[in-house]
């Protein structure tokens, strides 16, 4: 069952909705509704800033353990130092 079936069975509600939502929010919280409001609003920030920090968590290690899967890694590209084959030389006399 996917997620839009699921809400089909629950419409967006219309202004009368939001209406009567508003007026039982108001007759439940009276005076402390911007409180309430506000507590709300900081938890939703806070639960983001959660989730941010989590994902980026996430990618800096996964980052992180593709560049030292080895347990080598490369220097930068500055400080590389060139090598090359050692020369072959064949030998001066013949074997005996």
């Amino acid at each position: 069952m996917s997620d839009m079936t699921v809400l089909a069975f629950f419409p967006m509600p219309g202004p009368m909705e939001m209406i009567i939502f508003g007026i039982i929010a108001l007759l439940l919280f009276g005076k402390r509704l911007p409180e309430v409001a506000r507590g709300l609003g900081k938890g939703i920030v806070e639960f983001k800033k959660g989730l941010n920090d989590v994902s980026s968590e996430v990618t800096n290690s996964s980052y992180d353990r593709n560049d030292s899967g080895s347990g080598h890694r490369p220097p930068p590209p500055d400080e590389r130092v060139e090598t090359t084959a050692p020369k072959f030389e064949p030998p001066r006399s013949e074997p005996s």
